[in-house]
Order: structure tokens, then sequence, then C-alpha cells
């Protein structure tokens, strides 16, 4: 009885038309397609996009310099020089990071005290040449300065996950 319901099945293509079915019923359907520089596919909170150094309100940048972002990046892409102002406290002079090597785990972002070093909600960041992906401490700043909002939205967002 299998083998001749296996014949019929073969012999009526029904598999066949069973695709076809599948293929009609999804031809009529709504499409859902976005039109992206004109749309944009709303993001998650914890996305993580391009890197941002935050400064405080008052102007002021918030990396102390304590390095520990650097000490837990895996990819070792993170390199920092601090140095001692004059009241005492430490600064950073130069905060790289090579978004190349980057593997975008966040474990900088966990790693900071001061939620200075944040992943920005920025995903169009692509560049033709390398050298444009290497962030130095003033691109980062300007990034933290472009995406405060949404940086502040998204860590408010987050926070009873932290």
């Amino acid at each position: 009885m299998k083998k001749l319901w296996q014949n019929l099945r073969q012999f009526l293509l029904l598999d066949m038309v069973a695709g076809f079915a599948v293929t009609l019923k999804n031809f009529f359907s709504p499409k859902f397609t976005i039109n992206y520089p004109l749309e944009r596919t709303p993001t998650s909170p914890r996305f993580r996009g391009e890197h941002a150094l935050r400064r405080y309100p008052n102007g002021e940048e918030r990396c102390i310099a304590c390095k520990l972002c650097e000490a837990i990046c895996p990819a070792q892409a993170i390199v920092i020089e601090a140095e001692a102002r004059e009241d005492g406290s430490r600064r950073t002079t130069r905060y790289d990071i090579d978004m190349v090597k980057c593997i975008y785990c966040g474990l900088c972002e966990e790693a900071c005290p001061v939620d200075a070093i944040v992943e920005g909600p920025n995903f169009e960041f692509a560049a033709e040449d390398r050298k444009n992906l290497l962030y130095d401490k003033d691109k980062l700043l300007q990034n933290g300065d472009e995406f405060e909002i949404r940086i502040a939205e998204r860590l408010m967002k987050d926070a009873p996950y932290r």
C-alpha cells in the first residue's frame, strides 16, 4: 500500500503542486521591504556599534586613564597613554582604537568604571581605507558628542540588566 501511494504521488506530481501552493501563498502576501536610506529598522538598546568617548555635562572627558578597557580587550585593539595633571588626576593623552581589530564584544564598555567608553548606536562607518578605521581620541570624543543623547537613552534602557 505504501509503495502504491508513493507511485501515485510521483505520477500526479503532488510534491510539485505543494511547492507551487507555497509559492502562490507568499506571492500575494504583503512584502516587508525596507527602503534603507529613507527608512531604518529599529536597533536594540544592546546594539554594539561604533565606539565613542563620553564627556561629563560640564564638558570634561570622563576617561580617568585606568586602562581597564585596554587590559580586558581580547583583540588588543585599544592603546592608551596617560599622564598626571596639575591637580593630581590622571587623564589620557592618547586613546586609540583599531576598529579593524575590534570584535565588538562590549568588554571595554563593561570594564569602564565611569562609562567613558561606550559602543554607540552608529553602524554606518564603513571606509575604503584602513587608515580611516584607526580612531584616535579626537574622533572618539567627536562620536561621543554627536551621539550623546542616543547613548544616554540606550544606557538608561539597559541599566536594569547590568
